[in-house]
């Protein structure tokens, strides 16, 4: 038999399949373990390279396996499709990831470590709340304008909202008080929650050096430069700053033919959470300079005067990606975009 030189796994959350292939690609086993016999079957196996699919968990197998003594490799989904052949079962997906791990142009996904990961669930459970809030307030919203009660959207009106609800000469029924004032208390509890994830996220800023170095960008605040810590790879894996950005999905799709050159709207295939909060911080530059005017001659005062504002905003978030990568891996002071051709 040939010595196993890839093992291709199929994660799952109790049964697992695995390939194993030799040097040649040629198949050495194939293999339906439990979730308990995994790193003990590993652990029998010579060093070799594993590779799995870039989806749930399997940041944590990665950090285990590689306690093993393995090299581990992370595939994104979607370059693995192409490799799965006729139907589609977990043999078939394992023997794929294992053909495509040994691609020379595949790209791979780093394992986050445990501490990353937390950073990450920190953000998660921010968005989490802040998309409760928002559903409080949208349905606080629906209950009372069939009441002839109208606010506009946002939680600056909230409190229009509160003193119609409490108001003594209020003609709403006793029962739509009651339950509008368990929606204004939960409500107040998830805002609280809220400003103490972000306390805690500012304090983290404040203490890394990385991150008081992000905040020297225009635009991106304790929160912005916090998530590109917890969800961005290290920078110096990107060979340029368009890579960052594309990586971020602040790129055209292409669907380029024959040597024409067809660019559609924004891709969003990157990282969402990054690639959202520098459109945010962009945006707010964009209002600005809409408000009080932008530098003369700029790249910015160009770009308003014939592009609409979320255009200029998402072109402004790709300059700045572009620019913290050069910042971050050529230890260089950032450059405002806004200044650059």
């Amino acid at each position: 038999m040939e010595e196993v030189k890839v093992i291709g796994i199929d994660l799952a959350k109790s049964v697992f399949q695995l390939h194993g292939a030799s040097a040649t690609g040629a198949p050495v086993f194939r293999k339906k373990l439990s979730r308990a016999q995994v790193l003990k079957f590993l652990s029998e196996q010579p060093p070799c390279l594993v590779a799995m699919e870039a989806c749930a968990s399997s940041h944590y197998w990665g950090r285990e396996i590689m306690e093993l003594g393995h090299e581990v490799r992370l595939i994104p989904p979607i370059y693995v499709k192409p490799f799965v052949k006729r139907q589609k079962n977990d043999a078939n997906d394992a023997e794929a990831i294992a053909e495509a791990v040994v691609r020379p142009t595949m790209r791979f996904v780093p394992v986050k470590s445990a501490e990353q990961q937390a950073r990450s669930m920190v953000f998660k459970t921010r968005d989490l709340f802040v998309r409760q809030r928002n559903a409080i307030i949208n349905a606080l919203r629906g209950h009372l304008m069939e009441y002839g009660i109208v606010a506009p959207p946002g939680r600056t009106f909230v409190k229009h909202l509160a003193r119609q609800i409490n108001a003594p000469n209020s003609e709403l029924p006793p029962v739509v008080i009651e339950l509008c004032r368990l929606h204004l208390d939960q409500l107040d509890a998830v805002t609280e929650k809220i400003a103490g994830i972000e306390k805690r996220l500012k304090e983290e800023a404040s203490s890394d050096p990385e991150t008081i170095r992000l905040q020297t960008a225009p635009g991106v605040g304790p929160v912005s430069a916090m998530a590109i810590q917890a969800f961005a790879p290290p920078l110096e894996g990107f060979r340029r700053g368009r890579d960052f950005a594309a990586w971020l999905g602040l790129v055209p799709v292409q669907k380029s033919t024959g040597g024409k050159q067809v660019l559609g709207r924004t891709s969003k295939m990157g990282q969402r959470d990054i690639r959202r909060l520098l459109i945010i911080g962009a945006m707010t530059r964009v209002r600005w300079a809409v408000r009080n005017g932008a530098p003369k001659g700029s790249w910015l005062e160009q770009m308003l005067a014939r592009k609409p504002r979320m255009l200029v905003a998402i072109a402004l978030a790709n300059k700045t990606a572009r620019a913290i990568w050069a910042m971050m891996t050529k230890q260089e002071d950032f450059k405002d975009p806004v200044a650059v051709d």
